[in-house]
């Protein structure tokens, strides 16, 4: 099978490529990269006013299987993925059983393949159960093959015992996604510590939180000589620590959801009440709970500093933090509801329109922090499509305006602050393997 992308703007950040030109793939690899090539394909692609990247790559997606299927399983979130221009997700461990033995990473990956979809790729538990007493069986998950270990949801809050992770991490050449969070000083809050918490009487969640763990993190990768990569970051301290650790030389690296950079806790709305299957469903009168996300949506000086810190590639990726929930799950409290919110399907378009039309990102950077920046990360040869590589391709078209349609998602969640939003930036095309696995090109068989 053979695929010829005709007239798009390739933009390839491994060979720093940015120019007009034509891709064509035969079985699973693109073989020839070049203006006007002429050999014919079976399929063709017309890519024209559009970018030819990498396919996306998210270090941060929970497609909750094994055991919350409800909400999402493997099949759903691989079509999501796909959808939102993904050819590679990393899913995190905490599912039912929790991610801490090479039996579940097997049942996660034998299903995915089975999917025929996009990559999945299983993240092991730094402990046994997510209990942060014991540590998982890291070994046997890397044989397995895990890319990484997590504890997202939670961090390990004994410091010996994640040291001694981070120190397994290191022997295994693996990094340490890092969910920073001190449970501690939580005390039941579910937004930001600001105004609006004390308008809508709210319990807050503060920057240090968060940050206290980050400073915690970053000085045990430097003991134990572990990569780090700080998940979902969303404080100006954040910014400034990573800054300093790579001063450093230390090996951290760290990611930003479109969310973070897109809304503030000022956005948080009253709840308005939903329609399910043509019935109007009540709530306490409430905030929306589909802005609830852990961390929380910050202040715009929280905003600005995570844009600078992706504008100036302190910060090195953006990911989604993809949480779908049902929606009996989210039609409660805001003290209730879990945090969490979709966002495979809007990150692209929140990305090229938050940053890239607002002059913070270079489509290159775009490219970078979405694809190649994470497989650099993990270690995987992927975020590069000159020839001889893997054909995982996202054709994405710079221009097309629409709405966000939370109901034409192929998610099982609905859950997303972002309905009715008015962005530009549609990905038209997911190419995975060589397998046209998303597609909103019409084009031309042989």
């Amino acid at each position: 099978m053979s695929i010829l992308i005709k007239g798009g703007r390739v933009i390839n950040p491994a060979t720093q490529m940015e120019e007009e030109a034509d891709v064509l793939i035969e079985e699973d690899k693109v073989v020839e990269m070049k203006k006007n090539i002429e050999e014919k394909a079976d399929r063709v692609l017309d890519a024209s006013g559009c970018y030819v990247m990498p396919g996306f790559i998210d270090m941060h997606v929970h497609f909750r299987d094994p055991g919350f299927e409800q909400k999402e399983d493997i099949y759903t979130g691989m079509e999501a993925a796909a959808h939102g221009g993904y050819t590679t997700v990393l899913t995190m461990p905490n599912t039912k059983p929790v991610v801490d033995n090479p039996d579940v990473v097997n049942y996660v990956h034998n299903k995915a393949k089975a999917g025929n979809c996009i990559h999945v790729l299983q993240v092991g538990a730094v402990t046994k159960g997510q209990m942060g007493k014991e540590l998982a069986d890291i070994k046997g998950m890397v044989e397995a093959g895990i890319p990484a270990i997590s504890e997202d949801g939670k961090s390990v809050m004994n410091a010996e015992v994640y040291r001694e992770g981070m120190l397994e991490a290191a022997k295994y050449h693996i990094p340490v996604l890092a969910h920073c969070e001190d449970i501690n000083m939580v005390h039941g809050g579910v937004m930001n510590a600001d105004a609006k918490a004390k308008e809508l009487g709210m319990p807050g969640i503060t920057n240090s939180v968060e940050d206290v763990i980050i400073a915690r993190d970053i000085v045990l990768s430097k003991d134990t000589g572990a990569q780090l990569h700080l998940c979902h970051c969303s404080t100006k301290d954040s910014v400034e620590m990573v800054r300093i650790a790579k001063e450093e030389g230390l090996h951290v690296s760290a990611e930003v959801c479109p969310h973070h950079f897109t809304l503030t806790s000022d956005d948080i709305t009253e709840y308005v009440p939903q329609i399910e299957a043509g019935i109007l469903i009540p709530k306490e009168t409430d905030a929306d709970t589909n802005y609830k996300m852990n961390p929380p949506l910050r202040t715009k000086e929280d905003v600005e500093a995570l844009k600078e810190g992706l504008r100036d590639n302190i910060m090195d990726v953006i990911s989604t933090d993809h949480a779908p929930h049902t929606f009996d799950d989210k039609n409660t409290s805001m003290k209730k509801a879990p945090f969490g919110i979709v966002g495979l399907e809007t990150a692209a378009c929140l990305t090229y329109s938050e940053l890239v039309l607002g002059g913070y990102l270079t489509p290159m950077q775009m490219a970078e922090k979405m694809s190649y920046n994470p497989a650099k990360i993990v270690g995987i040869d992927k975020g590069d499509i000159q020839p001889g590589k893997k054909a995982d391709i996202v054709i994405f078209d710079p221009k097309e305006t629409y709405t966000i349609d939370k109901n034409k998602f192929a998610s099982k969640g609905r859950n997303t602050p972002f309905h009715g939003r008015k962005v530009t930036g549609r990905v038209k095309c997911t190419i995975c393997d060589g397998n046209v696995v998303f597609n909103e090109i019409k084009n031309k068989t042989k």
